[in-house]
């Protein structure tokens, strides 16, 4: 496809006679792109019960590094990613970091055959899928230029929303594939019941759990052909002004995520204990997470050339205040969605799989629980409504207005994490914890739903109160922030359900959003705001 020189999709003529055909055609070409992002990026969350299901040696807390290494990568390649289209275009963006996810999909497929694996290849391929995390970024910022403000909310949401359909997909396609051997290689046997999407499957049974990683090489080789020939590059002054050649645009873009996973690499060595490859030295998360943040975005600054004068640019955002809490609100929203949705097998498995029982008057949590729910065949179920009705959290903020469907939202998120926390305790004191399980069950896909329609609404609040230039790279940059969610809420639940006190990340969670309540309020839905309820 050529690159487009004159984009005006405000001009409700060029929008009808021309702009209308184009935008849609690279929004679906789009929207798989990034669904295969999504399920490459936080495929670990399935695979690891697999890997406990397969007696893969490994303790629990290892397994939850694999999703928080995963979590961080991906959300510290979405600073340089917000910034893509702009330097490079939006063909040359997307099909290249969509042909980059063959590296820790071919990866995994290969490691996964071989149970002595060691742990730090599983921790850096974990460590290269963090790039479909990154691709979310790119991939709003793209679509946002391509059509007009009002109908942003409802593009916006198809993207992000079928987008996030990977996760899902991948939930239900990644237990189906490894119980038959599409891609040939030995098989292992079960020594937990396993499921799927269509049922139990019993200890002793076959798994070709390679097959998690190779099953995207079937996406994802042509999509990268159909998004070079389908795609378009817009070269109007407000989205690539200075286009340059692919080779040249590839270029960019690796030496843009390199500093984002030399960032990351070195923020979760300071962070992870000895016996998980970490330098031991304990540095708070927190801590870690403004490190990472702060080094990825100065060093990107320091790039010689056309990418520190664009950068320079760009980085006006900073100046504006809703910059910074619109990425709050959208941390609320995305990163509460993308965290639980890592995080939301492993923890169906640890803590209904298992009895919770005393053996000389000490809890233990190491007993197969026979009655428990297998992860696999209900994990897919949140993530599921979630991307579902984020299309629908747009069109109801073009409606409604975007802030005021964001403070219902909130609400809705404060009292269903304090329910889920009151059966989380319960389920993680009992020797029957199935008995809770449907309620916590129903109260986090509540939660889920509250998470996707918010984020289909903060896509209109961001659309409505920046400018052109200004809403791409804002979009992924909160976009950014809010994807530190999937690192965040994993390794605070598995820190918690170590302590025996998983119920207290759900409380924190909780307090959490009651504050965003506070500051959505005051920004957005007071009397006298400078955007009222956009």
């Amino acid at each position: 496809m050529s690159d487009i020189k004159k984009w005006d999709v405000e001009d409700s003529k060029f929008w009808e006679s021309e702009g209308k055909k184009i935008a849609s055609r690279n929004l679906w070409i789009s929207i798989p792109s990034l669904l295969c992002g999504f399920a490459v990026w936080l495929y670990w969350g399935i695979i690891t019960v697999q890997m406990l299901n397969l007696g893969f040696p490994f303790e629990k807390s290892e397994l939850f590094t694999l999703m928080a290494i995963a979590g961080l990568t991906g959300a510290t390649l979405r600073i340089p990613s917000s910034f893509f289209i702009r330097l490079c275009g939006g063909r040359n963006t997307i099909v290249f970091t969509t042909a980059l996810l063959m590296l820790p999909a071919a990866g995994a497929g290969i490691a996964l055959q071989d149970q002595n694996t060691p742990l730090w290849v599983f921790q850096a391929l974990a460590l290269l899928s963090g790039l479909g995390g990154g691709n979310f970024a790119s991939s709003m910022s793209n679509i946002s230029f391509f059509y007009p403000k009002k109908q942003q909310g409802l593009a916006l949401g198809l993207n992000a929303g079928l987008g996030n359909f990977g996760v899902t997909t991948m939930q239900i396609l990644v237990p189906l594939v490894m119980t038959f051997g599409i891609f040939g290689g030995d098989s292992m046997s079960l020594v937990n019941t396993s499921g799927t999407l269509i049922g139990k499957i019993p200890a002793g049974a076959d798994a070709w759990i390679h097959n998690a990683g190779f099953v995207w090489l079937l996406f994802l080789i042509p999509l990268a052909l159909v998004g070079w020939w389908g795609m378009n590059n817009i070269k109007a002054p407000h989205v690539t002004p200075d286009l340059p050649n692919p080779v040249v645009s590839f270029s960019m873009i690796t030496i843009m995520l390199l500093i984002g996973f030399a960032a990351a690499t070195v923020g979760l060595w300071l962070m992870l204990p000895e016996n998980v490859n970490g330098s031991g030295f304990g540095v708070p998360k927190e801590l870690v997470l403004v490190g990472v943040v702060g080094a990825t975005v100065m060093l990107l600054k320091l790039l010689p050339g056309k990418i520190s004068e664009n950068l320079e640019r760009q980085y006006k955002i900073f100046n504006n205040p809703h910059t910074w809490v619109m990425s709050i609100i959208y941390t609320m929203t995305f990163g509460s969605f993308i965290g639980f949705a890592a995080a939301f097998p492993l923890s169906i498995k640890v803590i209904f799989g298992y009895q919770h029982i005393m053996v000389d008057g000490v809890m233990t949590h190491d007993t197969v629980n026979a009655n428990g729910p297998s992860a696999l065949m209900f994990a897919w179920m949140g993530a599921f409504i979630g991307a579902l009705i984020r299309p629908v959290g747009g069109w109801i903020a073009d409606k409604m207005g975007g802030a005021k469907v964001t403070q219902i939202c909130s609400i809705v998120m404060v009292a269903s994490a304090l329910g889920v926390a009151y059966y989380m305790k319960a389920a993680y004191s009992s020797a029957t914890p199935e008995e809770f399980f449907v309620p916590f069950f129903i109260l986090f896909l509540v939660l889920f739903a509250a998470t996707g329609i918010g984020n289909g609404s903060t896509f209109r609040t961001i659309s409505m109160v920046f400018n052109k230039e200004q809403a791409g790279p804002v979009l992924g940059w909160t976009s950014a922030i809010a994807a530190y969610g999937a690192f965040y809420i994993p390794k605070v639940l598995g820190e918690q359900i170590k302590l025996t006190t998983p119920e207290v990340a759900l409380i924190g969670f909780a307090a959490f959003y009651a504050v965003c309540i506070g500051i959505n309020w005051w920004f957005y839905l007071r009397k006298g705001a400078e955007f009222h309820n956009p």
